[in-house]
């Protein structure tokens, strides 16, 4: 698959970026795509939600009736959650969310997630660029140069480059990784992803295993 490679002003470089078709070009398997989605999400939980239950409440232990006689149904505890005051039955407990999923169908997931982009032409690749400092006007810009001002945007990096991901940090839609740490996730939450053209063997070196 053949993509115009273009430069940080929008233009065509006259280059054409070859995608490959293991990587870019495979049939999207969904049910992979959802596990690494949700896998994704239940890692991102603390599990620290914690009600009390009636070992933790505070409370007499005193028998509060004797135990036939009444008409009633026998009691032994205040603290017991039928009565008011008294602890949850069941409630939530300390837990971690995070299930394991196996190397080969996390890489088929990112494939198929790519290929999704890929048949959307979601697909943007640019020349490799740096900034000088820090400069989120001048970042803006190149979104805007691209087409992408309003949308959600992925850009992934062939190496760490401090200030273009210091120049991104402020938009809320635009987020700024390195190929190590794309997910698929952060893929199938954009609009468009954006591609430097370094990072594109690193990709598939990555995912072609």
């Amino acid at each position: 698959m053949k993509v115009a490679v273009l430069d940080k002003n929008g233009k065509d470089t006259g280059r054409k970026a070859d995608l490959s078709k293991e990587v870019f070009g495979i049939e999207p398997n969904n049910h992979a795509v959802y596990l690494d989605v949700k896998q994704y999400l239940a890692n991102q939980r603390q599990g620290t939600h914690k009600a009390k239950e009636r070992a933790d409440i505070t409370g007499s232990t005193r028998k509060i009736k004797k135990q036939k006689g009444t008409g009633t149904a026998r009691a032994g505890s205040i603290k017991s959650g039928i009565f008011k005051g008294g602890g949850r039955m069941f409630g939530p407990r300390p837990r971690s969310y995070s299930f394991k999923l196996n190397k080969n169908l996390k890489r088929l997931a990112r494939r198929s997630a790519l290929s999704m982009k890929a048949n959307d032409k979601s697909i943007v690749v640019v020349e490799d660029f740096t900034m000088e400092a820090p400069k989120t006007q001048e970042f803006t810009t190149v979104l805007k140069n691209l087409g992408l001002e309003n949308k959600k945007c992925l850009m992934v990096l062939g190496e760490s480059n401090n200030n273009v991901y210091l120049s991104s940090r402020n938009l809320k839609g635009t987020e700024v990784v390195t190929n190590s740490e794309l997910s698929t996730y952060k893929i199938m939450n954009a609009n468009s992803v954006v591609l430097f053209e370094g990072s594109l063997e690193g990709i598939e070196q990555n995912l072609s295993k």
